[in-house]
């Protein structure tokens, strides 16, 4: 029996922090990563460290959710609306945050937790596998 696509991607989100991303995320997510790939360019990262929200200003089409974890560095939620990780390396590294950095800001450990943890082959397969079985 063939799968409903809509029913085989609802799947991945079962999954615990993880977040796929799926073309449903990417259109979610397109004015927040155009927003991070605009901190390439010299003036753009000059313009948002000098006043971040005036910077918002100037993408309307960013929703106030998105506007607001960006303010707050908040790159699960940035995930959780769509943003891209590689898109959002931007927006870390123009604070002069390693990846390292960020991303152990997304776990709950310290950096220096995060990167034993990884260092030592990363997160047990063991624990949590569906939010939804309970295991």
């Amino acid at each position: 029996m063939k799968q409903d696509i809509h029913e085989y991607l609802a799947e991945f989100d079962d999954i615990p922090g993880t977040r796929v991303y799926t073309t449903k995320r990417a259109r979610q997510g397109y004015w927040i990563n155009q927003f991070a790939m605009s901190l390439m360019k010299e003036e753009n990262r000059k313009a948002w460290l000098e006043n971040e929200e005036k910077y918002l200003e100037g993408w309307p089409k960013l929703t106030p959710e998105q506007k607001q974890a960006l303010l707050d560095r908040d790159y699960d939620k940035l995930l959780d609306l769509g943003g891209n990780i590689y898109f959002l390396a931007k927006v870390f590294s123009t604070d002069g945050k390693s990846y390292l950095q960020a991303v152990s800001t997304m776990t709950g450990m310290s950096v220096d937790e995060y990167r034993d943890m990884m260092l030592s082959g990363g997160r047990s397969p063991e624990g949590l596998r569906s939010k939804s079985k309970g295991y």
